[in-house]
């Protein structure tokens, strides 16, 4: 397979942001959903509106999001809605808790390697192409966040994240989802990022920012404090490069921190999640990064 190309910008700043989405050729159209993670209440270190204000006004896009599957700030939409006004997306954008009301969205997966269906708002339907606006960070059950995580749990409506978590089984409980095969989990993630992809056809870009790099997701609340340096920003058209690209930044990095961020990785297999998309066919790890 051909090597897919990886966009590199060392400063991170909103306007390079939109200069890296340029600089991928691909220009998004019709109504543009950006999907990205607003951060729990209490958490510190999600990427903040104003330094994606750029680039989701130059897409003319708006940024969406759906409740979570744990107790928090996020798990209905009436609070849901009250966090997103109090952390400033509301002042900014249009915003759309695409699970907000009504029957979730069924997302046939039928190549699927542990789930055949993916539970996601049905106000997904409402979008023509998609903004995959990742804060590439730690995760406590994930190992990682980037691109994948932000298809898979990030877009599957509240029900459907608790579906994932428990590897397709319905109706799981909270306690569920904490014990299930770490693995199968890790490719129930792959295959309903999978699904988001199918849907939009192409129509998606990914762009990963590497900064407040926590061994924690911005779900936790609060999270422990950057254990690493901001790397920079990535962006590419396919999702298993830019997040394999990512690793390898950390893994090739000299700072101290690195060792932190790599043990929450490698002891919950998050790379597995990267080999099982591609197995599934969604991109390559191998990759050129370009520089600019």
């Amino acid at each position: 397979m051909e090597k897919s190309k990886v966009y590199f910008i060392k400063e991170i700043t909103p306007e390079n942001i939109v200069k890296i989405y340029e600089a991928l050729g691909k220009k998004l159209t019709g109504r543009v959903a950006v999907k990205l993670h607003s951060g729990e209440k209490g958490n510190q270190n999600y990427i903040r509106p104003e330094m994606v204000k750029k680039i989701v006004e130059y897409v003319n896009g708006t940024v969406v999001e759906c409740n979570t599957a744990y107790d928090g700030a996020r798990d209905t939409t009436e609070k849901h809605k009250e966090l997103m006004k109090e952390h400033g997306w509301t002042e900014y954008f249009d915003v759309d808790i695409m699970d907000a009301e009504g029957e979730d969205k069924i997302l046939e997966i039928p190549n699927g390697r542990v789930i055949k269906k993916n539970y996601v708002g049905k106000n997904i339907d409402n979008y023509d192409s998609m903004l995959v606006l990742s804060h590439f960070k730690g995760h406590p059950m994930g190992g990682y966040g980037g691109a994948l995580k932000q298809l898979s749990i990030g877009v599957a409506s509240g029900k459907g994240k608790r579906y994932i978590h428990c590897v397709g089984k319905e109706n799981g409980s909270f306690e569920d989802m904490f014990r299930v095969d770490q693995l199968k989990f890790l490719e129930a993630m792959a295959d309903s990022a999978s699904s988001v992809t199918e849907k939009f056809n192409g129509n998606i870009v990914y762009i990963n920012v590497m900064c407040n790099m926590s061994v924690d997701c911005d779900c936790c609340s609060p999270a422990e404090d950057p254990c690493m340096e901001d790397i920079g920003i990535l962006a590419s058209l396919d999702p298993v490069a830019i997040d394999q690209a990512c690793i390898d930044l950390v893994k090739n990095s000299n700072d101290p921190g690195r060792e932190h961020l790599l043990e929450r990785i490698d002891s919950k297999h998050g790379t597995h999640t990267i080999d099982s998309a591609s197995a599934l066919g969604m991109g390559t790890k191998e990759y050129e990064i370009i520089n600019i």
